[in-house]
């Protein structure tokens, strides 16, 4: 039998990960599924922390599969298939990634004796929607137009802007079965039903307004989930990720505290050091570890249980030296 292909899209910090286990503990615990999971960027943060609820990691060099996805990408996907023969295959492309381009190589000839593509999910955070939309349309629309099934996080927190981000969603992609419901009350299996008819729980719309892979060893042993990291090499074709975000990634073993971190977080979001899209890290504190994740104006930092030391920065513009010695120097008091 085919494996089921699971595509779980969103720009940065929609909610993609959180959406992943959702699905995988309630939908698929008893599937033996393939996680390919990416950033963009050195390093894997939400690998790291999807291995701490009991999946198993391996990564290659990280990046972002969606920038140009040719013989490198298809070799990588029909190997993994090849080798794991999973019954679900879950990807989760970059959220500065295309889905188009995900598409194209899960519809190849080479791959679809192997696997079919079942559902191509995106995440948009409602607080944010308009933003992206307005700013980054090229990949944020794309990401849209090309699902069946659309997800609004946050609503819960923000359900003022849930109506308007339900009609730029059906401006994009009326077609979609659009879900604006608080998570907690959908179940997994709710949302991959959907698509086929376009129909949720939506509010309806007033208007319609180079990447190439290195294996290396690794083992998927029976009832545990399996998460693949690819990695890109620069390539030149247009609007590629790496040609409009920069990235940064900071290695660390300084001990911090939260009250350091937060003011090291302010003084990144100060405008001088360029525009923060993203900032997510599992850092060292005294007496254990931190998670942080910051979009723009949400900076979280919440105990952890997964050993980390590194931290990946996104946006546009980066003073790269100086965000580098922000985490690495002493604060002047």
């Amino acid at each position: 039998m085919p494996a089921e292909i699971f595509i779980v899209s969103g720009f940065l910090g929609a909610g993609k990960t959180t959406l992943i286990q959702k699905l995988l503990r309630e939908t698929f615990q008893n599937n033996k599924v393939v996680l390919i999971e990416n950033d963009f960027g050195e390093i894997s943060i939400d690998a790291a922390l999807l291995k701490s609820g009991g999946i198993e990691v391996r990564e290659i060099n990280s990046g972002c599969i969606c920038c140009s996805l040719a013989g490198n990408f298809l070799q990588a996907l029909k190997e993994i298939l090849d080798r794991f023969q999973p019954e679900k295959l879950l990807i989760e492309p970059s959220g500065v990634g295309k889905l188009s381009d995900v598409l194209t190589a899960c519809n190849h000839t080479a791959i679809k004796p192997l696997a079919e593509i079942k559902r191509k999910i995106t995440v948009v955070d409602v607080k944010r929607c308009k933003m992206y939309a307005e700013n980054f349309g090229e990949f944020f629309e794309d990401q849209v137009k090309k699902a069946d099934v659309v997800m609004l996080s946050r609503t819960d927190l923000f359900p003022d802007r849930t109506e308007d981000a339900c009609r730029v969603i059906r401006s994009l992609n009326p077609g979609a079965a659009l879900f604006s419901k608080p998570w907690d009350q959908i179940h997994a299996d709710e949302i991959l039903a959907a698509g086929a008819n376009g129909e949720a729980d939506s509010i309806p719309a007033r208007s319609a307004p180079r990447f190439s892979v290195t294996f290396g060893k690794s083992i998927l042993k029976d009832g545990e989930h399996q998460v693949y990291t690819p990695g890109f090499e620069e390539t030149h074709h247009h609007s590629t990720a790496e040609e409009i975000f920069d990235t940064i990634t900071i290695e660390t073993e300084r001990i911090y505290s939260t009250e350091d971190l937060t003011a090291r977080m302010a003084a990144l979001t100060d405008d001088t050091k360029g525009f923060i899209l993203r900032v997510k890290g599992i850092l060292p504190i005294d007496g254990g570890y931190v998670n942080l994740q910051y979009l723009p104006g949400d900076l979280q930092i919440t105990a952890c249980d997964t050993r980390g030391g590194a931290l990946s920065i996104i946006g546009q513009n980066l003073a790269q030296q100086e965000i580098i010695r922000l985490f690495n120097q002493e604060l002047k008091g």
